[in-house]
């Protein structure tokens, strides 16, 4: 249950390596660009997201539902299992962070990433997740390759590899296909729907 919980939030982060399309336009122009983007969806602090995981990772793998809920700074994680019924929810308000469905109770802390570590042994960098996953840059140095129309093909930052197969018609654009690598880690999110709560 643990294993799949964490590779479920790993999933926000999907990543794989591959070639992209051609790209259009100079570097520095596309990167304007994705400059642009990324300011219009900072603006946009509230949005939810819904979909489905596909999840390999140490020989072990499963299928689930995952939603996110995002309020300024604080968010809401939920992750289902259909098969086995089962369910957790991850939720960070103010700073304090609580993890509930896991076996012995609800845990709590202060850093979401560590509290995850503690209870999962997974290392999931969750402070750069909420921009991954609607293809934005999280902090930090980034390479960005781009698709023909400019929107992003690949991220590679914090060891990370993103790829977006897949993009939405909104303004602005954001993800509905995403494959994720790390090592032999292998992740595949499938938004349904993008919102607002």
């Amino acid at each position: 249950m643990k294993r799949w919980m964490a590779a479920g939030l790993l999933a926000l982060v999907a990543t794989a390596c591959t070639t992209t399309a051609p790209r259009q336009g100079s570097d520095a122009t596309l990167l304007a660009a994705q400059a642009a983007r990324e300011a219009a969806l900072a603006g946009q602090a509230n949005w939810t997201m819904a979909g489905r995981l596909s999840v390999s990772a140490d020989g072990e793998g499963g299928n689930g539902r995952i939603e996110w809920r995002q309020r300024g700074g604080d968010f809401e994680i939920r992750l289902s299992a259909p098969v086995t019924r089962k369910s957790w929810r991850l939720l960070s308000v103010d700073g304090q962070v609580a993890l509930e469905g896991l076996e012995g109770g609800t845990r709590a802390g202060a850093d979401a990433e560590t509290l995850l570590m503690e209870a999962t042994g997974w290392r999931i960098p969750l402070a750069a997740l909420g921009a991954w996953a609607r293809g934005a840059r999280a902090s930090g140095p980034a390479t960005v390759e781009f698709t023909p129309e400019g929107l992003p093909a690949l991220i590679v930052q914090q060891g990370w590899q993103v790829e977006y197969r897949e993009w939405d018609a909104a303004d602005p654009a954001r993800p509905r296909r995403v494959f994720a690598r790390q090592g032999e880690s292998t992740v595949r999110l499938v938004v349904d729907t993008w919102g607002e709560p």
